[in-house]
């Protein structure tokens, strides 16, 4: 946990935010895999971890806006689950540490609750991404359970959403942290990844150098030969010569905060000639991309930045033609980046994307577009000292989506379809790094970690 007095003055600025009435922010409970005694690795939930850092299951947090109380609800460990689990921690004691002295059990949530309705108090909640916690504020508040995210606050999310976008100097070394292990999970696989191994072999060792580390996973491994399916996680293929491997990873510190890195790399020890020619136009949008981070920019128009260099290059060996500006412009560089440059960074890897992309990445005047492509951009606002955030460009060579749009003709005048069969199995290209918005522009967050062509090829050979 942070120092005691992070927590109680979070919560005081959540207080002044929100104005008025009963915040109840809800813990995470257990949840079961296959069996309800085979529990998956318990993770608490992000806005609870930020306002009070308690990392156990079944707890609530009660924030009375109105008269300063602030009370956890939940309940020890009985002897007989100590038998199961050992001694743990008493509740007053963790809690003292976040600064509430106030516990209550955790039958308590639910006359506090009424009570607030009785006397006309608004009661904000957040919008909950777990079934268990659907079903006990459709219970505690008298709401369908299809309803209970329509009701949730909008006050509480915004005011959540502005306090967590920025990242204290504390925040910032934790992710640090997490950002380092994910870059010696990145080391591991250029180093250890062999033609004949399987993805699941080298995602293994990746699972080794991050649970040894004292974390965890930020989220599950994405390690792949095809690197056009943008989320598609390690299996049984075994890695044959000519393949790249794309390796999207993130640790996650012991206080859960995360790291979130991509390289992409040869099964071989050199890049081929076909593979260099597109990795070098990913890089060079990257540092585009990267060079343009400073406070007060859109971050949709740095997006669009790197779309104009990922297109120019594509242009550059023929895959596309006619005005670049006009063609990003129409969405027709999508069919090679049909997603979005980065996101926001922090307790979560996609930063509180369970409060909703509209708050988190986007405003009342800035808002998502309808396009192909442009609409899988989570963050598009206006950048501040304190972000955190991912440059993440790419570029993809889906033959589904190749063969559909060669079909129909689409984007014919930007884009040269007959030749683009040299590259149907080619898979996909992308660099991501982890940046801090500075009040003079950015700093790249962790260690060093090779991302050209010669630093990859120069760790390849050391196998």
């Amino acid at each position: 946990m942070f120092p005691r007095e992070v927590y109680i003055r979070r919560r005081q600025q959540l207080k002044e935010r929100v104005g008025s009435g009963i915040i109840l922010l809800l813990g995470n409970e257990e949840s079961s895999m296959s069996y309800k005694d085979n529990w998956y690795s318990f993770r608490q939930d992000s806005s609870f971890l930020y306002f009070f850092g308690l990392d156990r299951p079944g707890l609530a947090g009660i924030i009375d806006v109105d008269n300063g109380a602030e009370i956890i609800c939940g309940d020890d460990v009985s002897v007989e689950e100590i038998v199961w689990v050992g001694t743990q921690v008493s509740l007053q004691e963790q809690a003292e540490k976040s600064g509430i002295n106030t516990i209550r059990a955790q039958k308590a949530i639910e006359l506090i609750l009424k009570s607030a309705q009785e006397q006309g108090r608004q009661i904000h909640f957040l919008p909950p991404y777990r079934p268990e916690n659907i079903l006990k504020l459709s219970a505690w508040l008298g709401i369908a359970p299809a309803a209970v995210n329509s009701t949730s606050s909008v006050t509480l999310i915004k005011a959540i959403v502005a306090l967590r976008s920025i990242k204290s100097a504390e925040e910032v070394s934790e992710i640090e942290k997490a950002i380092n292990v994910t870059a010696d999970m990145q080391l591991t696989a250029i180093r250890a990844t062999r033609q004949g191994m399987t993805e699941a072999q080298v995602a293994g060792m990746l699972h080794e150098v991050v649970i040894s580390s004292g974390g965890n996973l930020a989220f599950p491994l994405i390690l792949t030969v095809n690197g056009q399916i943008l989320h598609n996680h390690y299996g049984s293929t075994i890695l044959g010569e000519g393949q790249m491997v794309l390796c999207d990873c993130g640790a996650e510190s012991a206080m859960h905060y995360a790291g979130d890195l991509t390289r992409t790399f040869p099964v071989d020890t050199r890049f081929t000639n076909q593979q260099r020619e597109i990795y070098e136009i990913v890089l060079g949008a990257h540092r585009a991309a990267a060079d343009k981070l400073e406070p007060g920019k859109l971050y949709r128009d740095i997006h669009l930045w790197a779309c104009e260099k990922l297109a120019e290059g594509l242009k550059q060996v023929g895959l596309m033609k006619g005005d670049i500006k006009e063609a990003v412009a129409q969405g027709a560089h999508a069919l090679f980046f049909p997603c979005g440059l980065g996101h926001m960074l922090g307790l979560d890897t996609h930063d509180m994307e369970d409060l909703g992309e509209e708050y988190v990445g986007y405003t009342d005047d800035i808002k998502k577009s309808t396009q192909f492509g442009l609409k899988s951009l989570r963050l598009a606002r206006a950048l501040e000292p304190g972000f955190v955030l991912t440059v993440e460009p790419g570029l993809y060579f889906i033959p589904e989506l190749i063969d559909l749009w060669a079909a129909n003709k689409k984007f014919e005048q930007f884009i040269n379809y007959d030749k683009l069969s040299a590259y149907r199995s080619f898979g996909g290209i992308r660099i991501e790094e982890d940046f801090l918005i500075t009040a003079q522009g950015s700093r790249l967050l962790g260690k060093d970690l090779p991302k050209t062509i010669e630093g990859i090829e120069a760790f390849r050979e050391q196998r």
